[in-house]
C-alpha cells in the first residue's frame, strides 16, 4: 500500500465473565478497534470482513457493510474507535481482517487488521 492510502489498526479484547457460559462452551468477548487514517487521503470505510478462530480450529467468518452500524470517514489523521463482542465456543481463540476502504479519490483497497487473540484470563484451580 502506498503512504498516498494507509490505515492502521489496533484490536485489543477483553473477556465479558457475565456474558458467557464456559460449561455451555459459550465465551464472549468485547473487542475495541481503533482506526487511524494515516495516509494522505480522506477514505470511507465501506465494509468489513472479520475470519475468527476457536482453538479447536472452528472458524467463523463474518462480513457486512461498516462496522457498528456505521460507515467511518476518515480524514488524514482522523481517529474512529469503536466496540463490538465475539463469541467462540473455547476460551482462547484469535480475530484478524481486513477492512474494505475507498479513499476520496475513487481507490478501494483492504486495510488489514492483523490477528490478536481472544482469551479468558488466568484460569484459578
Amino acid at each position: 500500500m502506498n503512504k498516498k492510502h494507509s490505515i492502521d489498526i489496533d484490536a485489543v479484547a477483553n473477556y465479558l465473565e457475565s456474558q458467557s457460559a464456559p460449561e455451555a462452551g459459550r465465551y464472549v468477548f468485547a473487542y475495541t478497534v481503533t482506526i487511524v487514517n494515516s495516509g494522505a487521503v480522506p477514505a470511507k470505510l465501506l465494509s468489513r470482513h472479520w475470519v475468527i478462530t476457536d482453538s479447536n480450529g472452528k472458524i467463523q467468518e463474518v462480513r457486512g457493510d461498516g462496522v457498528v452500524g456505521e460507515q467511518p470517514h476518515l480524514l488524514p489523521g482522523e481517529v474512529f474507535r469503536y466496540t463490538s463482542a465475539a463469541m467462540i465456543e473455547t476460551p482462547v481463540g484469535t480475530m484478524q481482517g481486513e477492512y474494505q476502504m475507498i479513499a476520496d479519490d475513487g481507490d478501494r483497497f483492504d486495510a488489514a487488521i492483523s490477528p490478536f487473540v481472544l482469551a479468558i484470563p488466568r484460569m484459578l484451580h
